[in-house]
C-alpha cells in the first residue's frame, strides 16, 4: 500500500464507519418504513359487528418509537443502556406506540395511543442512547469507545443481522434456462408490501407467449392483456413493436382474434385456471386474481389494469428483442440486477408480516366478544406481547419470514478484525448443497464492492461474501427528487 492509498483510507474512516450503511438502513426503517407499513394497513374492518351498526372501522394513524427502556418487576419504567442489557441478560429494545381510532358509521367512537410492542434497537443508531456520545463519554457507560455498533442485544446476547444479496425486485430479466420448456425465460419478482410474487414469461413450440404467476399457470399473455382492458389487436401490436409488423406477435394475436371484449377474455382465462362457478361470479373472481396477484407493484386496484397491460407489452417486446439477438441475455450475477437487503429492509419484512398477525389477532378477539353480545373497546383487544414475542423469537433464532434461516447470528468476538468481518458479511439465498457455479464465481461488478479473497472454503465458497473495505450501500431515493435533478441537468420528458 503506497502512502496515498493509506492517506485516502485514513481520511475515509475519519468521516465514515464500517457499519454506517447498516445504521443508515435501520434509521430509515424507523423514520419512514414503519409509517409506510401502517399506511398499507391503515383501515381494518371487522366482518362481525353489532346488529344495530351499519359500518365499523378501526383506523391506524401515526406510529413512532422512543428510546430503549426497561419495565422492572414493580412496574416502574426507566432507561436502559447496552452494558446493563448485556449483564442482566435483557433485550435492548424501545417501545412502539401507535395511534388507534374506532369509527361507527363514519363518526369517531374512541381514539387513543397504545403500546403495540417493543422493537430491538441497533447500537449507535439515532434511537440508541449511545448515539452522538464522544469516546470519553462512552467509557463511564461501560462501553468500548472503539466498538462500532451496528448490532442488537437480545436477552443479553449480541446479535447481528446478516446482509442478504438477492435479485432486484420489479425488474424483468430474460435469461437462458436449460431446465425450462422454452430456451429463454423472462422472470420478474413483483414486490408490493408483504407480497413478493414470481412471474415468468416463456414462448413454447406453438409460437405463443405464456405467463405464469400465483394461481395462474401458463396462460397465453395476449388473453391476459385483453382481460386487463387492452382489447384492440392494433393497439397491442403498437405497444409491443411500436407499430411495425411482427410475425411473432401476429401469431399470438391471430390465436385470440375471436376475443373482442374484456369480459370474454376474463371468462376465457377463468375457465383455463379452473374456476367453475356461474359466469358472473367467475368473472368477478378472475378480476380479483389479476388485481391482487398480477404485477402488484404497479397497483392492486381496478384503475391500474391498463398500466399492467402496457407493462406486459413491454416485457414481450424485450423477450422478442433478446430472442432475435437485438438485446443480449440478462446476466443475473451482474450487480446491477442485484440488491443487498440490510438490517432495515429485513426488519421491515419481519414487522410487516407480524403486524398482519397482530391485526388478525385483534379481529379475532373483537369478533369473539361481539358474538357474546358485547361491544368492546379496541384498547382491550390489542395484545402488545404478541408482536414483541414474535420479533424477539426471529431475532433470537435467526429464522426469518420467507423461510430464510441464519439471518440473525451471534456476533463473533474472537478478535476485533473477526467482529468487523462479521458486520460486513453478505450471504446469497442460494443453497450451499447445489452447484450454482456461476453464482459462486467472481464477477467484474464485484470490483470495489465485494472482497475477492474473503470467502469460506468448502460448500459455502462464493455464496458467503464480505463487503470491501470502502464499500458503501446506497438506499432508496425519492423518485420525484431524482427526476427534478435530472430535469435541472437538461432531461426532457415526453
Amino acid at each position: 500500500m503506497n502512502k496515498y492509498s493509506k492517506l485516502l483510507i485514513e481520511k475515509y474512516f475519519e468521516e465514515h464507519s464500517f457499519v454506517a450503511s447498516n445504521i443508515a438502513s435501520f434509521n430509515n426503517f424507523i423514520d419512514f418504513e414503519l409509517q409506510n407499513i401502517i399506511e398499507q394497513n391503515k383501515i381494518v374492518e371487522p366482518t362481525i359487528i353489532p346488529h344495530n351498526i351499519d359500518e365499523f372501522k378501526i383506523r391506524f394513524d401515526k406510529i413512532w418509537v422512543t428510546k430503549p427502556e426497561i419495565t422492572e418487576a414493580d412496574g416502574s419504567k426507566r432507561l436502559i443502556y447496552p452494558a446493563e442489557a448485556r449483564l442482566r441478560k435483557l433485550s435492548y429494545a424501545a417501545p412502539i406506540f401507535l395511534e388507534v381510532s374506532a369509527h361507527i358509521n363514519g363518526i369517531q367512537r374512541e381514539s387513543f395511543v397504545t403500546q403495540v410492542g417493543s422493537l430491538p434497537i441497533m447500537l449507535r443508531s439515532k434511537y440508541c442512547h449511545l448515539s452522538g456520545l464522544s469516546k470519553e463519554d462512552l467509557i463511564p457507560k461501560g462501553e468500548d469507545p472503539h466498538d462500532l455498533g451496528g448490532y442488537f442485544i437480545i436477552n443479553g446476547t449480541e446479535r447481528v443481522l446478516i446482509n442478504i444479496e438477492d435479485l432486484a425486485a420489479n425488474k424483468f430479466l430474460v435469461d437462458e434456462d436449460s431446465t425450462a420448456a422454452s430456451k429463454l425465460v423472462g422472470k420478474l419478482f413483483s414486490e408490493f408490501g408483504s407480497y413478493k410474487i414470481p412471474h415468468s414469461i416463456e414462448k413454447l413450440n406453438d409460437g405463443l407467449f405464456y405467463i405464469t404467476f400465483t394461481r395462474v399457470k401458463r396462460i397465453p399473455v395476449v388473453a391476459i392483456i385483453k382481460a386487463l382492458g387492452l382489447t384492440k389487436d392494433e393497439e397491442i401490436m403498437k405497444h409491443i413493436t411500436g407499430g411495425e409488423q411482427s410475425d411473432a406477435v401476429f401469431v399470438n394475436l391471430y390465436e385470440f382474434v375471436d376475443i373482442k371484449t374484456e369480459e370474454e377474455a376474463l371468462d376465457y382465462v377463468a375457465k383455463k385456471i379452473g374456476i367453475t362457478q356461474a359466469k358472473d361470479i367467475r368473472i368477478e373472481r378472475m378480476k380479483e386474481v389479476i388485481d391482487k396477484y398480477l404485477l402488484p407493484h404497479l397497483g392492486i386496484s381496478e384503475k391500474d389494469r391498463m398500466t399492467k397491460a402496457y407493462n406486459l407489452c413491454k416485457y414481450i417486446k424485450k423477450y422478442i428483442q433478446v430472442a432475435t439477438g437485438e438485446l443480449p441475455v440478462d446476466d443475473k450475477d451482474h450487480y446491477m440486477n442485484k440488491r443487498v437487503k440490510m438490517s432495515g429492509d429485513l426488519l421491515a419484512d419481519l414487522f410487516q408480516v407480524n403486524l398482519k398477525v397482530l391485526i388478525g389477532d385483534l379481529l379475532y378477539n373483537f369478533q369473539r366478544i361481539v358474538k357474546r353480545g358485547k361491544f368492546p373497546s379496541i384498547k382491550v383487544v390489542i395484545r402488545e406481547k404478541l408482536l414483541t414475542s414474535r420479533i424477539y423469537s426471529s431475532m433470537a433464532t435467526g429464522s426469518w419470514v420467507g423461510g430464510r434461516m441464519g439471518v440473525s447470528q451471534r456476533i463473533q468476538r474472537i478478535n476485533f478484525l473477526e467482529t468487523l468481518s462479521h458486520l460486513q458479511r453478505v450471504i446469497s439465498p442460494l443453497s450451499a448443497s447445489q452447484e450454482n457455479f456461476e453464482a459462486r464465481e467472481l464477477h467484474p461488478t464485484h470490483l470495489g464492492r465485494l472482497c475477492p479473497i474473503e470467502t469460506p472454503e468448502g460448500t459455502n465458497i462464493g455464496l458467503r461474501k464480505n463487503l470491501s473495505l470502502l464499500a458503501e450501500i446506497s438506499h432508496n431515493s425519492d423518485e420525484q427528487v431524482v427526476l427534478k435533478q435530472l430535469k435541472m441537468l437538461g432531461l426532457k420528458t415526453a
